[in-house]
């Protein structure tokens, strides 16, 4: 019976057999080191994805910030055009009144005195 008993114990898998209190305390250490393994490599796979978006986030904000920078300063110099011509336009619009006031083609006749040289011989009709 012994020898029918050996063969079995031999032939079986491990995880039939019988362990001796050694083999469970070294079961239980490699299962230790094995989760330990296990935990230290989710954690490391945590870190880079952590390292990656951080980067991604920092890469992003420079863009916006590059972008936020041109798009300012295309509205500073749409702002200090849009400045001149509404000065142009008010200076004009001012003159265009004065002309059409009251004495307004008198007063246009003595701006353009100072336009015209003073050895030319000028005709006002009336």
């Amino acid at each position: 019976m012994s020898l029918l008993y050996n063969f079995f114990k031999n032939n079986l898998p491990k995880h039939y057999r019988k362990s001796t209190p050694t083999d469970k305390r070294t079961l239980a250490s490699a299962l230790e080191i094995k989760y330990k393994e296990q935990e230290d490599f989710v954690s490391s796979v945590f870190l880079g994805l952590k390292v990656c978006f951080s980067l991604l986030a920092m890469v992003s904000l420079l863009k916006i910030g590059y972008s936020s920078k041109v798009r300012l300063t295309r509205l500073r110099e749409i702002k200090n055009s849009y400045l001149y011509e509404k000065l142009r336009f008010d200076d004009l619009s001012s003159r265009f009144d004065d002309l059409i006031s009251l004495e307004g083609e008198q007063r246009f006749m003595k701006d353009q005195d100072q336009m015209i040289s003073r050895d030319i011989i000028r005709v006002i009709w009336r």
